[in-house]
């Protein structure tokens, strides 16, 4: 057993008790060619470092494809006081397993595979033994958290948290499932308890509109909610039942207390009286989106018609799996559109500008 009684830097490197040397498989490498961000708010440079020995838990993959997520450009400018620099940012990473640590053996050379936002946990606290890796009690390590991420030729990380994609998906495809699929699945296959259940989702961008394809696929009666009235049809598209113009008073009061869940994928302040108005009896309110906010619940509603208001982060390895298969089974797919790797700052720029139609994915020159 590993005892990890040093730090943790760089691409996970384990710097312990010389004992653990034996733990380590020694295998040497090339620089790894990247685009990091050397300071707070800078735009991404090309840059290299060298990795880290390949530890016998891990794996080493030929990054293919990469998920552009806003959560890289709060991470590029340390938002959330989390950062470390030089920062590489991305975590929707899709590549082809080239080494193999001793002790993995469910993963092998030349298996298609992928990486989320989560890279590793405790493994043993209750909830990472349920699979539920993403409310780990001691506090899981993020991929771009004080480590190396995907925006760049190769990347190491532990096997466990690597997930062969299925065959049914294309790579492209397959890099924005990573983090907006899963963090969309998560509520909708915990809340959504049989079919025909009456789902409303907020916000038709990069999370709502896989959301729509998840639920529709689950059975639900979807509904999406945007302010704007012309992703009606491409709403439609992506399988909402219903559309619903936010804020038309008239209309929402119409639906009030009539939706069974409602997702709220948006980044942004709105009326949160008026989403929490729309709940039936028993009806969930769930945030996956993070506006700067607060809210203001009234007791009565809630406790009377036993509603609930929950917020939901990502997902385990439990459903991380599962959602593939879902998807592929289910051809779910995100909209998407491709740029080369060397124009990551355009991308980016393009994603704050709310422009990017919904998700862009980053290939190799």
């Amino acid at each position: 057993m590993l005892i990890l009684t040093g730090v943790i830097k760089g691409d996970c490197t384990i710097q312990g008790n010389a004992n653990n040397q034996e733990n380590i498989n020694m295998t040497t490498a090339t620089k790894v060619k990247a685009y990091a961000a050397l300071n707070p708010g800078e735009k991404l440079q090309p840059w290299e470092y060298e990795p880290e020995p390949l530890q016998v838990d891990e794996v080493e993959i030929r990054v293919t494809h990469n998920g552009l997520c806003h959560t890289d450009l709060h991470m590029r400018d340390n938002d959330w006081n989390v950062s470390q620099y030089p920062l590489v940012p991305g975590h929707e990473v899709v590549g082809e397993v080239t080494e193999v640590g001793e002790k993995v053996t469910f993963l092998h050379k030349g298996d298609r595979v992928g990486v989320g936002w989560i890279r590793n946990s405790c493994r043993s606290c209750d909830h990472c033994l349920q699979g539920e890796e993403n409310i780990c009690r001691e506090g899981y390590t993020g991929l771009i958290v004080g480590h190396y991420g995907g925006f760049a030729d190769r990347l190491r990380v532990p096997a466990d948290f690597t997930y062969k994609i299925p065959d049914a998906l294309d790579s492209a495809s397959a890099a924005p499932l990573l983090c907006a699929g899963i963090t969309v699945y998560t509520p909708l296959r915990t809340y959504i308890k049989h079919p025909g259940m009456k789902v409303g989702v907020m916000g038709i961008g990069g999370l709502g509109h896989l959301a729509i394809k998840f639920a529709r696929a689950m059975g639900a009666e979807v509904t999406a909610f945007s302010t704007s009235l012309n992703k009606q049809e491409q709403a439609t598209e992506f399988g909402a039942h219903h559309f619903q113009q936010w804020g038309t008073a008239e209309q929402m009061k119409a639906i009030a207390g009539s939706f069974d869940l409602v997702l709220s994928t948006i980044s942004s302040e709105t009326d949160w009286d008026a989403a929490f108005s729309l709940l039936a009896n028993n009806g969930v309110l769930c945030f996956v989106g993070i506006p700067v906010s607060t809210l203001n619940i009234p007791l009565i509603p809630l406790i009377f018609g036993q509603k609930a208001v929950v917020g939901s982060v990502v997902g385990g390895r439990r459903f991380m799996a599962e959602m593939l298969e879902f998807a592929a089974v289910n051809q779910i797919k995100p909209m998407i559109e491709t740029m080369p790797l060397s124009q990551i700052n355009e991308a980016m720029d393009k994603v704050a500008a709310n422009q990017a139609r919904y998700r862009i994915v980053l290939l190799p020159d």
